[in-house]
């Protein structure tokens, strides 16, 4: 055998081997972050009962972990009436509400391809203060105790289609232009918002700035069943928008040549982010940041697939706004902090911290 073939052939399984290693060692990574990935939705199932027993026990009142669970399946105890008339309808109405802005701002965020996206850019936030506030200022009654709800849930959805048909043109919308019809409505609105407040009175004031710095207090079962509906659909529904969200991630123009209705997908995802958050905020009042943070978080941890971010952020949603609303009724007994200043004093300099971080390099939005 010629020399040159000898080397060859010993030098062969070496480079084979080589490879083999390099490949073993690219795809452990990639293994390892599916199997983290596959194990993250249930993981955050699990973290979310745990904190909705413990958030049920935990208050003024303290009840015992065996008495709560006994309760959600039947029993009876002393702390029945705190538990099924105050500390359950929280809970409820704190899981869908959290669960309704994590996957309004997820979605978002995935329309407009942008990490900074949330479900206030299309106006549904300020729509709802304007339709809040002006029921209470003006004394509007026709709904009786449901009246600040539903003009809150009408002014949120009211806003969105004007926003969506103000940056309409030739029958398309542009990201951009609904971005910037976004900001400009969101304006005026806070600007009625600011006349109404000035010619409020001061009970009336007291009202306003109750509602707008956002609360669960209100939670009953009535409140919980209102919401419901709409979390229930828009949490069903948003999830079956994945794939083309996922391929609208690469680019507008390159969605069209794939079949991708962008134009359909982008109102579809519009009006769901809308009933998502108009719900939300008529039921709770205006609370930042979960629909921001929350979905980028989940983002960095679980990559940018929709088919598990969607999902993860509701989960992810819920426990943040459920924890969130424990520190805001235990922290300061007997009184109780605004969930909504508390949402943004935390969500804030975490945000921050986010996009420092993505600039250093380490972490980024795909």
């Amino acid at each position: 055998m010629p020399k040159t073939a000898a080397r060859a052939s010993h030098s062969a399984p070496a480079a084979t081997d080589v490879r083999t290693g390099e490949a073993a060692h690219a795809a452990a990574p990639r293994s390892g972050r599916a199997v983290f990935r596959n194990a993250l939705i249930p993981a955050l199932a699990v973290l979310l009962a745990t904190l909705c027993v413990a958030s049920a026990g935990i208050g003024a009142v303290a009840v015992p972990f065996e008495e709560v669970a006994g309760s959600l399946f039947g029993g009876t105890g002393p702390h029945d009436a705190v538990l099924w008339q105050i500390r359950f309808p929280r809970v409820a109405l704190s899981v869908l509400i959290g669960a309704s802005l994590g996957v309004a701002g997820a979605a978002m965020q995935g329309v407009f391809g942008n990490p900074l996206a949330e479900p206030g850019v299309i106006g549904v936030s300020s729509g709802a203060a304007v339709g809040a506030v002006g029921t209470i200022v003006l004394g509007f009654s026709a709904f009786g105790e449901w009246s600040v709800t539903v003009a809150a849930f009408l002014g949120g959805l009211i806003a969105t289609f004007v926003v969506y048909l103000l940056s309409r043109s030739n029958g398309r919308t542009e990201v951009v232009t609904l971005v910037l019809t976004g900001i400009a409505v969101n304006a005026v609105a806070g600007a009625v918002v600011g006349l109404l407040t000035f010619l409020a009175d001061d009970a009336q004031l007291r009202s306003i700035s109750f509602w707008s710095l956002g609360s669960l207090g209100g939670a009953t079962w009535p409140v919980v069943a209102g919401v419901l509906p709409f979390a229930v659909a828009g949490l069903v529904l948003v999830p079956l928008f994945a794939r083309a969200l996922d391929v609208l991630a690469l680019g507008e123009r390159s969605a069209r040549h794939l079949g991708v209705d962008t134009e359909r997908i982008r109102l579809g995802v519009i009006l769901l982010a809308a009933l998502l958050t108009g719900a939300a905020v008529a039921a709770a009042g205006i609370i930042g940041f979960v629909g921001l943070v929350v979905p980028h978080l989940v983002r960095l941890v679980a990559g940018p697939g929709h088919r598990v971010l969607l999902p993860a952020s509701a989960l992810a949603g819920a426990i943040v706004l459920l924890a969130a609303d424990l520190v805001a009724r235990t922290v300061a007994v007997p009184a109780e902090l605004p969930i909504g200043v508390l949402t943004a004093l935390l969500g804030g300099p975490f945000f921050l911290w986010l996009l420092r971080r993505t600039r250093a390099g380490q972490g980024g939005w795909a």
